[in-house]
């Protein structure tokens, strides 16, 4: 969640380019000093993981031939996370491992035996954000201290479908806590449960946030898919610093029951995955009604039991796809990335438009973090309210972490939560016609340029490199930033990967109107397939070429 693109930025497009400083990182404190890389050893050298870039075909297959079982598969997983995440490298982008994985996966094996495979997922290990209810022996924190001990009475309802699918969760993910909600100098990736998440390519950059964990677990080949959650760029920003393809779902397609909130206007999870095929099976299993969350009855007869029937190679066929102006020129290296991306996209059909969708946004979204103030302050003391922890309300949280300041906030404090807990509630004036202008605004300008320029999707870099990871001054966005347009209309949008700049990933963004995922799948698979960008990461200590 990039909420300082708007306090510290001003802008909805980002920080100047100037900041894109690809040097060494600076030490700013005793515990940003990265850990020595041993990419040498055969656990953390991702070409001696011989589940290494596996996908859930590839792993059904070996499952199906016999080759392989569930728990063995999820063994393997199990030690790949103690090599790299908990040594080796030290990514720290799993925040609990769950005790019961391996029994889970033998009853999959289990049921394989008797004849019953529910589905593309029966016996694939998977991860949640640990903001995300399960019902088992793991804690759901959102990173907080304050709530390292709430154990849900019940699953997400994202997490049944993941379990009625057959799916091994093998653990939670870290991420900036309270989904990056707490203070405008906070580091992404950084909870006072979890630590500091480090980016797996370079190890003293960021992972950005707040998915940070799951964007991290997938791209160092520690699960086969995760689940993130998105509010404004907590999914596609973690996807795109981590070289992995994110998808945020229009907000409706997937339900937020049981997970821990802050906007009921934007949230919502999504899937992270290495290939678009991986993130359209997950997809098709996350998208459902759920009584509980009202929203999604919006989806009745929009959503598909399928999406990878959507997929198609030459997808981009016949494609108009306009591209934001402002991000045409930036950087020099990610400019010339953009433009082979756009001349891939010409050569497999598809028309380029330039548009300034950017421009129309920061019209109508000026209010937008006072939004999230006031929708956070009461979804979370809601879900509080019956959650098994010691604070029952925001304002119990800010007293805890005040109680417990040395442990709870070493390195930032939490402005953003003090901010919330003064204003009113939804029915203040203030807050409804900001949410009306800034909703209906969004949706009437993307809807607009689409329509004018008749366009099956906008498309521009999703964020600038991986910043330094610095618990002193906090996070510095480094320029882009495609994910608000999506974010405040509630609109789809996926990230792919687009290359890399001194060994650090690029995303490439796709988004479109309400439901259009079926469009946005095809399109960014059928440029995945043509450009074949993603790059496993090696664990570079820092891109310092001395």
């Amino acid at each position: 969640m990039n909420r300082r693109n708007f306090l510290k930025a001003g802008s909805l497009a980002g920080l100047s380019f100037s900041a894109l400083g690809l040097g060494a990182c600076a030490t700013t404190t005793a515990n940003t000093q990265p850990p020595t890389t041993e990419t040498s050893s055969a656990q953390a050298n991702p070409e001696s993981f011989d589940l290494n870039e596996a996908t859930i075909q590839d792993l059904q297959r070996r499952m199906a031939s016999g080759e392989l079982t569930s728990k063995a598969i999820t063994q393997r997983y199990l030690d790949r996370i103690q090599a790299v995440d908990k040594s080796g490298p030290k990514l720290n982008s799993v925040i609990e491992v769950n005790p019961d994985a391996l029994q889970i996966a033998e009853a999959m094996d289990q049921e394989r035996k008797a004849g019953k495979v529910r589905g593309p997922l029966h016996g694939i290990p998977i991860m949640v954000k640990d903001n995300v209810d399960t019902h088992d022996k793991m804690s759901t924190s959102a990173g907080a201290l304050a709530l390292a001990q709430n154990k849900a009475a019940k699953d997400a309802f994202i997490v049944g479908k993941l379990r009625e699918a057959g799916a091994v969760l093998i653990g939670k993910t870290n991420l900036s806590e309270w989904a990056n909600f707490r203070s405008t100098e906070s580091s992404s990736g950084w909870s006072g449960r979890g630590g500091q998440t480090r980016n797996a390519y370079v190890l003293d950059r960021t992972p950005c946030g707040s998915s940070s964990g799951s964007g991290v677990a997938v791209s160092a080949n520690l699960c086969v898919v995760a689940v993130g959650t998105e509010t404004n760029g907590s999914i596609v920003c973690p996807s795109a610093v981590s070289g992995v393809v994110g998808f945020k779902p229009t907000v409706g397609l997937v339900s937020r029951s049981g997970i821990i909130p802050i906007s009921h206007t934007q949230d919502t999870a999504g899937p992270i995955a290495r290939t678009v095929t991986d993130a359209a099976l997950l997809l098709s299993v996350l998208a459902a009604v759920d009584p509980a969350d009202t929203v999604t009855k919006e989806s009745t007869g929009k959503a598909h039991p399928d999406y990878t029937k959507f997929l198609d190679a030459n997808g981009l066929k016949g494609k108009r796809i306009g591209v934001e102006k402002s991000f045409l020129q930036g950087h020099i290296a990610i400019d010339a990335l953009l433009q082979k991306a756009l001349e891939q996209l010409k050569s497999q059909g598809a028309t380029i438009v330039e548009v300034e969708v950017m421009k129309s946004i920061r019209e109508v979204s000026g209010a937008s973090f006072k939004i999230l103030q006031y929708e956070f302050k009461d979804g979370v003391n809601n879900y509080l309210a019956t959650a098994n922890a010691p604070v029952k309300s925001l304002k119990d949280v800010i007293a805890y972490n005040k109680q417990h300041e040395a442990q709870s906030m070493p390195y930032f404090k939490q402005e953003i939560l003090e901010m919330s807990e003064k204003l009113g509630d939804l029915n203040t004036k203030e807050y409804k016609e900001a949410v009306a202008k800034q909703v209906n605004g969004s949706r009437a300008a993307i809807d607009k340029i689409m329509q004018e320029h008749k366009l099956d999707a906008i498309t521009g870099p999703t964020y600038g490199p991986s910043w330094c990871i610095d618990l002193v001054n906090g996070d510095s966005f480094t320029g882009y930033g495609l994910s608000t347009p999506a974010a405040i209309s509630g609109y789809p949008h996926i990230t792919v990967p687009l290359g890399q700049v001194q060994s650090l990933p690029i995303g490439l963004s796709f988004f479109g109107r309400a439901y259009t995922e079926p469009e946005l799948l095809r399109i960014a698979y059928a440029y995945e397939q043509a450009s074949k960008s993603r790059k496993a990461p090696t664990f570079l200590k820092t891109t310092n070429p001395s």
